[in-house]
């Protein structure tokens, strides 16, 4: 992190079912590997899967300690970034929440994001509270998680949300309350929906006044074609870095932390709050 600001990275990388999740795996982690110039690098929602391939989410599931966690705090290490490595569906041992599904012997299966240090430990984990589906899909299969999470990094705060979490902009608000400056939001959002993704990225940085990096997948999961448009917002809602399509790529750009407060300061919107 060079004089106070943040090289992000947002990886768009693609899901193609006729490729081995192994091989994904791998290939995420040598993608992670070459970003050495960033200091912050962003992995989509359920890229191992694919966030529709609802299927997949039992055979795929695995721990916070299982072999993406292990790929990924390697190439997090090698690389000496921060890596935010996307989401995976987590299996946990015990049961799920009141309205979740309880999984065979009585664990529990979350969408899961992981964030590793340079030195490859695991520094946060969050579980996706708002699960999509409408009494569907991943609605019916995963347990919510409950709490908001922040991640501190040299010089500024992530805080975390997963694709169908961007519509509730109360999460955000706990977010920045807890001293979040830079909001991270790994998808699988569908294509159908990209003027969404993009309005609703952009609401979110300018009611905040924070950055906003949100990552989507590149491809198809389960016939459902991907939005793409990674992107990275600045806290007056500038557009710094789009992809412009749902094709494979990498989405960069320098966050200044100083400029988060320089906003608040100028524009003290924040301060004004009445409702809480």
């Amino acid at each position: 992190m060079d004089g106070g600001t943040v090289r992000a990275s947002l990886i768009q990388i693609g899901v193609d079912p006729d490729e081995t999740v192994e091989a994904r795996r791998a290939r995420a982690a040598a993608l992670v590997r070459e970003r050495t110039a960033s200091d912050l690098v962003v992995l989509p929602e359920l890229w191992t899967v694919g966030a529709f391939s609802f299927d997949s989410f039992e055979a795929g599931a695995e721990p916070v300690d299982g072999p993406t966690a292990r790929a990924l705090s390697e190439a997090a290490r090698e690389a000496r970034v921060w890596l935010h490595a996307g989401s995976i569906v987590e299996r946990a041992a015990g049961p799920g929440g009141p309205d979740g599904p309880d999984g065979p012997d009585g664990t529990a299966l979350y969408n899961t994001s992981l964030v590793f240090s340079p030195d490859g430990e695991l520094a946060a984990s969050y579980r996706k509270i708002h699960r999509f589906g409408f009494d569907r899909g991943e609605a019916t299969l995963m347990s919510a998680g409950a709490e908001p999470v922040t991640v501190a990094l040299p010089g500024t705060t992530l805080g975390l949300a997963t694709c169908y979490d961007l519509r509730f902009p109360e999460l955000f608000r706990a977010l920045t309350d807890a001293g979040a400056q830079a909001l991270v939001i790994p998808a699988g959002w569908p294509a159908r929906r990209a003027s969404h993704w993009s309005l609703l990225a952009r609401a979110r940085a300018v009611e905040n006044q924070a950055y906003v990096l949100a990552c989507g997948t590149a491809g198809t999961h389960a016939d459902v074609p991907q939005a793409g448009r990674s992107v990275i917002v600045d806290p007056w809602g500038e557009t710094l870095a789009e992809a412009p399509d749902a094709e494979e790529r990498v989405v960069t750009a320098d966050l200044d932390p100083a400029y988060v407060a320089k906003v608040r300061e100028e524009f003290p919107v924040l301060r004004d709050r009445v409702l809480r």
